[in-house]
């Protein structure tokens, strides 16, 4: 597999690691792309090469457990790759599952772009159920450390983030936000009296979004309101440090980051076949997917440029721009080994996106 040279070229030009770092990321790349699932057994029986399946997968394991990753590189490729200098919509969530009795938490930062999130920067958490307000401050502190606040546009949030010490956290760091609250939280009504919060909203409409004009208390701080009755005796409650005359439409995009977690599992690399349980591992693991994943996006997006995607009588495109992407590269992927189909113009007009060029 001459060709792969030209990948391991340009990972090389955006990541500052040895050669032999270089040769093993560009194999789990060619790999993963294939397989479709991120078992490391499997990955190893795809490696490109002639070492032994056994020797692939030794060499994996040694990258998990031993390679110090410096995930500031990651993130600024992922940056690259997105190619929108900023300030981003950010949109915060957490997927989980559970390996035997290890009980797994993915809690994730991903910049909102054309339907989707790249992921940017995530934690690990070793545990059941949900983040605490230290985890998600750690998070942005982090995603801060490497790119500044100035780089945050607004941070979107559904109602598992939530509290009186986060939100203070972000007002006190100036960061924009759109989160959804619970309805029974106690705001004060227009006379001052607190009250649940979904009273202000009892008399809207269905789907008919009502926003208050002036901030409104609760836990003692002055927040923006707006929300709306969803049916079935659910409302849709959001709540902002500044006015915002149509803040569901930017609170949809939250779901973006639903969407990428869908492209990790079923829809791309099945995050959940892998057995591995420590979380420095796992971090390890959702970096080399998030070069995948841009890769196949970014893919996506030029091929729907040359060939744009057909859309259903229901309104939605035949195939994610993901899925598009990551389907192009598996052809390619898969005639890699066979010269007389390989689409040698094709790979190295990919190899271009992923060059950032």
């Amino acid at each position: 597999m001459s060709n792969i040279c030209l990948l391991e070229q340009t990972l090389a030009g955006n990541l500052s690691f040895n050669k032999a770092r270089i040769k093993l990321i560009a194999g789990f790349l060619i790999s993963i792309l294939q397989v479709k699932t991120v078992n490391l057994t499997e990955i190893a029986t795809a490696f490109p090469g002639r070492a032994k399946e056994e020797s692939n997968y030794k060499r994996l394991q040694r990258f998990f457990r031993f390679f110090e990753l410096p995930y500031a590189l990651i993130a600024d490729l992922v940056v690259k790759l997105l190619g929108v200098s900023g300030p981003w919509t950010l949109t915060m969530d957490r997927t989980n599952w559970k390996l035997g009795l290890t009980e797994l938490n993915i809690l994730m930062l991903g910049i909102v772009y054309k339907g989707v999130a790249f992921p940017i920067v995530w934690l690990i958490l070793p545990k059941a159920g949900n983040s605490n307000t230290d985890e998600r401050i750690l998070l942005l502190e982090i995603f801060i450390d490497l790119f500044g606040v100035e780089k945050i546009q607004c941070l979107l949030g559904d109602r598992e983030f939530v509290g009186k010490r986060w939100f203070q956290w972000l007002l006190d760091q100036g960061i924009d936000f759109r989160m959804r609250v619970h309805e029974n939280y106690r705001v004060a009504n227009g006379r001052g009296t607190l009250v649940p919060a979904w009273l202000l909203f009892s008399t809207s409409g269905v789907d008919q979004m009502l926003v208050f004009p002036s901030p409104r208390r609760m836990w003692g701080l002055e927040l923006y309101l707006s929300g709306c009755y969803l049916g079935k005796g659910e409302y849709l409650i959001l709540v902002a440090p500044n006015y915002s005359q149509q803040p569901e439409n930017e609170f949809k995009k939250r779901w973006e980051i639903e969407t990428l977690f869908g492209c990790l599992k079923t829809r791309g690399f099945n995050l959940e076949d892998p057995h591995l349980t420590e979380p420095e591992r796992l971090s390890k693991l959702l970096a080399l997917l998030a070069i995948a994943f841009c890769w196949a996006h970014k893919v996506g997006e030029w091929k729907a440029k040359q060939q744009p995607l057909k859309i259903k009588k229901h309104g939605y495109l035949a195939r994610s721009i993901f899925r598009y992407g990551f389907d192009c590269l598996r052809r390619i992927l898969t005639n890699f080994d066979h010269f007389d189909h390989f689409d040698l113009v094709g790979w190295t007009r990919v190899i271009k996106i992923l060059s950032c060029i």
